[in-house]
């Protein structure tokens, strides 16, 4: 085998080419190498479903599985980790929602918004246009200032919101293309811990699920924080108690 190498100067002059003939011969390998080929072949090794089922019983599950906290001292908690991630919280009554709702809207500057199908009608104000839109495509989502949703669990520890594909919260893509998320929790929907919520996502694991920790955000090598990267700049949360 015969290998032609071209290289460049700093200023971009070529340098002679360098000719390599032969092959350079595989060394041993090392214990190192030998044990990270044996942790990656591992999981793909062959097995059967009664092998993987006593494997998956096998694993340690002493973590924290349930709250301790008090219903009120969960709320805040909640809130408080949400505040700390930018959103906006407040808690309203049922009959309110409507009223809320819209002051929310405007506060955001927002005037067309979106929704899933099987929102309960009765929260939407009627001085604001509100259109379904689980089946518009990517760029007509696009032009909406915000969108309005259900959840289906919420996690007071992390200051989660859990959407699924479901009445009330619709395909992913509706809490990921709006600049603005306005999310309406109940308090019955918020647990303290992620296995709580786990547990009530138990039934309906097999849905597109997505998990919400504040506005979308990332930060740079140089720790420069940026909103909307992912999903909304903004995200309001309404609790219902």
């Amino acid at each position: 085998m015969v290998v032609i190498r071209q290289t460049y100067s700093n200023n971009g002059q070529p340098r002679p080419a360098n000719i390599i003939t032969g092959t350079k011969p595989m060394t041993n390998p090392t214990p190192t190498r030998q044990a990270i080929l044996s942790r990656i072949r591992g999981p793909h090794a062959a097995t059967t479903p009664e092998l993987a089922a006593e494997e998956y019983a096998e694993i340690p599950r002493d973590y924290l599985r349930a709250g301790t906290l008090t219903p009120a001292h969960r709320l805040d908690m909640f809130q408080d980790r949400l505040e700390e991630y930018d959103a906006h919280v407040h808690r309203v009554a049922e009959a309110t929602l409507p009223e809320v709702i819209a002051a929310c809207i405007r506060e955001r500057g927002a005037k067309n918004i979106a929704v899933p199908a099987g929102l309960p009608q009765h929260w939407l104000p009627t001085t604001i246009p509100f259109t379904e839109a689980d089946h518009l495509a990517n760029l007509e989502l696009d032009k909406f200032d915000g969108v309005l949703s259900a959840c289906t669990v919420a996690i007071a520890l992390t200051g989660t919101i859990v959407l699924q594909n479901v009445p009330g919260q619709g395909p992913r893509k509706l809490s990921l293309i709006p600049d603005y998320h306005l999310c309406v929790v109940h308090e019955n929907q918020i647990v303290e811990t992620v296995s709580e919520a786990f547990d009530r996502l138990a039934a309906t694991s097999t849905l597109p699920t997505t998990f919400i920790s504040g506005p979308s955000a990332t930060a740079d090598i140089e720790m420069t924080r940026i909103k909307g990267v992912h999903g909304p700049r903004f995200l309001d949360v309404l609790i219902v108690c």
